[in-house]
């Protein structure tokens, strides 16, 4: 982590350059540094970047949803004064900011949206039968990405802690649940907000049909592909995940 976590009221978060806030979501088991490369590129260049810590695994069960999480994400936005904001979202992350989009367009100039959840979740939640093999968690971490190498160690040990906490494993499976419940896909024709979607071309969790799919049944949205990519193109191709996402912006001049 290049960036120190602040913490005021209930919320954690990190806080990085001047301008418009690009607010980025992280997913189920993304911990805030696979950002590094984003939040030092937009932070330099004319955007505040800000990435707040979703509490994932500290609402009550009957809360871990991605209702509640979008809800939380309009108080966040609520409490740090923001008239509008950019909302970046990877897997779980991507589906936050849909859905938060769906009930507060208000404030969002624009959605950027990379491997999201919110069309096709059967990858979410599943797979945990053995949980307590290092090695096939290991391989499941690894999967996520076209490079095996860029599960590191400190990744797969992560993936490794959360699923063999009980209390995690099933908030994990209740969130699962949860998005398979928001399915966005007759929500998205009415979402007019510009959305930058950046796909990997090799993602095998949520695979290029989805993103197929979200650029046909969103009215006003763009679709970039990364070839050798996985499920987190910010962390497999960081240079050309913020190339993209730049022009973008410039050509949206937003």
């Amino acid at each position: 982590m290049t960036h120190r976590l602040k913490k005021e009221k209930d919320y954690s978060y990190i806080e990085a350059g001047e301008g418009t806030p690009i607010i980025v979501l992280h997913g189920l088991m993304g911990g805030l540094s696979n950002f590094d490369s984003v939040t030092k590129h937009f932070s330099q260049n004319g955007y505040k970047v800000v990435i707040p810590e979703l509490p994932i695994y500290d609402m009550s069960l009957l809360k871990t949803n991605v209702k509640s999480f979008a809800k939380y994400l309009h108080e966040f936005i609520e409490f740090k004064g923001y008239e509008e904001a950019i909302l970046l979202g990877n897997s779980l992350g991507g589906h936050i900011g849909l859905y938060h989009t769906k009930h507060y367009p208000e404030k969002i100039k624009a959605l950027v949206i990379t491997g999201s959840s919110g069309l096709y979740e059967s990858a979410m939640g599943s797979g945990y039968t053995k949980r307590s093999d290092y090695n096939v968690i290991k391989k499941k971490a690894e999967d996520v990405f076209y490079d095996p190498a860029v599960a590191t160690k400190e990744i797969v040990d992560e993936v490794y802690e959360t699923v063999n906490d009980r209390n995690k494993l099933i908030k994990t499976l209740a969130i699962a649940k949860s998005a398979i419940r928001h399915n966005m896909s007759k929500d998205l024709p009415k979402m007019e907000t510009p959305t930058c979607i950046i796909w990997g071309k090799n993602d095998t969790v949520t695979p290029p049909e989805v993103a197929e799919e979200f650029n046909a049944l969103l009215p006003d949205s763009e679709l970039f592909w990364i070839d050798k990519c996985g499920h987190a193109a910010m962390m497999e191709h960081p240079e050309l995940f913020n190339k993209i996402l730049a022009d973008w912006l410039t050509k949206r001049e937003l």
